[in-house]
């Protein structure tokens, strides 16, 4: 099953998703202009949902298009529920 974003803040681009204890977020960053700032393109990040841990940007990031990112979050949930 794929995890299913929804936005958080409406002013910015920025998404979550949280599946098999696991969450995910999706965020827009560009160099200038309202929002995150850092390297042009939607960064994907993980963490344990029920642990007091940084988050982990996931390998790739920043990709060109939601989708992108979308999908390496996907993948990194399959490795992450293969491992347990």
């Amino acid at each position: 099953m794929s995890l299913q974003f929804h936005r958080v803040v409406e002013d910015m681009e920025i998404w979550s998703a949280s599946s098999d204890g696991y969450s995910f977020v999706i965020s827009f960053e560009s160099l200038t202009g309202p929002g995150l700032h850092g390297s042009p393109g939607y960064i994907g990040s993980w963490r344990p949902l029920y642990q007091s841990r940084g988050a982990i940007k996931i390998i790739g990031s920043p990709f060109k298009t939601f989708a992108e990112a979308e999908d390496a979050c996907n993948t990194m949930l399959n490795h992450l529920k293969s491992e347990n």
